[in-house]
């Protein structure tokens, strides 16, 4: 396993966190969803500390902090669908 841990804490940040909660934001405030809105605001935040958890090596923090991520994302993509 590779020790630079640098490199997923980034990726985690930056591809999770800007590029797929960033688009769930859009289409949430576009259509007027104010709860999904703030849901995937909660999962983009979850995602960025994640990465920070990377960065002091806590894999249990990483674990909740993505799980807690996802579970956001979830949430928001569902109050966007129904």
């Amino acid at each position: 396993m590779n020790d630079n841990f640098e490199a997923y804490a980034v990726a985690v940040i930056i591809a999770f966190g800007a590029v797929t909660i960033g688009g769930l934001m859009a289409a949430t405030i576009a259509f007027g969803e104010r709860d999904g809105f703030l849901f995937s605001l909660g999962s983009g935040a979850a995602a960025w500390l994640a990465g920070y958890a990377i960065f002091f090596d806590r894999p249990r923090g990483y674990m909740v902090c993505l799980g807690v991520s996802v579970l956001m994302a979830v949430a928001a993509t569902l109050v966007f669908a129904f």
